[in-house]
């Protein structure tokens, strides 16, 4: 059980995402109130991004075509481009959001660093996360960058692979049950959880996990004790 690679997971495990994505949703409803109550909108904006994930993947670029999208579909074509400008908007002010570290991250990649290979493995839109990550400041922490199209069992593998290491070598940490923990746990890994208070829909789950490779913590600050323990 000698983990030799440990790999973070990005938005809203390094720095906080999800809620400039709710915001920007509130904002969209509210655009859109004489056509269809808040709600309404909401639900339909999140079945054209699900609908839409195989042809622009993740990222705020995908969200704002598909804010777009919405509008054009729910106003039977009557939006103006005044308000497709305003949409637009919305998107380029995400696109520009400060990143805000998450309490204890670059405490724990110091720690952790010199004993382990550190990982950053994300997905997302490859220029916005590149963006992030240098605004970030943590660039220089991490041993490879990953910015995957998605987080299946494959893509995971690939990366494995690509570090030639087994996968029992490798441990993952992030925020998303279902994108980070268990792709990994069926390869044979190790994953931790560390909970965001807010998670998008699409990457909840309705079962518990428990299996004897899983932990999870309340703060990323909690992770090294955790990691020194599988290692014993």
């Amino acid at each position: 059980m000698a983990i030799k690679v440990i790999a973070f997971d990005a938005d809203d495990t390094l720095w906080v995402n999800e809620p400039f994505f709710r915001e920007a949703e509130e904002r969209f409803a509210e655009l859109l109130e004489d056509f269809m109550p808040q709600h309404s909108t909401l639900k339909e904006l999140y079945h054209t991004e699900i609908e839409n994930l195989k042809l622009y993947g993740y990222g705020i670029k995908g969200f704002m075509l598909s804010m777009i999208e919405t509008a054009m579909r729910i106003s039977n074509q009557k939006i103006s481009m005044a308000m497709v400008e305003k949409i637009l908007q919305i998107g380029r002010e995400m696109l520009e959001k400060p990143v805000e570290l998450l309490p204890g991250v670059e405490e724990v990649l110091k720690e952790l660093n010199g004993d382990y290979r550190i990982v950053l493995a994300t997905k997302g839109d490859l220029l916005d996360q590149e963006r992030k990550l240098k605004k970030s400041g943590l660039e220089q922490h991490f041993h490879h960058i990953e910015i995957m199209s998605d987080k299946k069992e494959s893509d995971f593998n690939k990366l494995i692979r690509h570090l030639d290491i087994k996968p029992d070598e490798f441990l993952m940490l992030g925020n998303s049950l279902k994108s980070d923990i268990l792709p990994v746990l069926d390869l044979g890994g190790f994953a931790i959880h560390i909970p965001f208070h807010i998670t998008w829909e699409h990457e909840t789950i309705a079962h518990e996990v428990s299996h004897e490779r899983f932990f999870q913590v309340s703060k990323i600050a909690e992770v090294a004790k955790v990691i020194r323990e599988i290692g014993k």
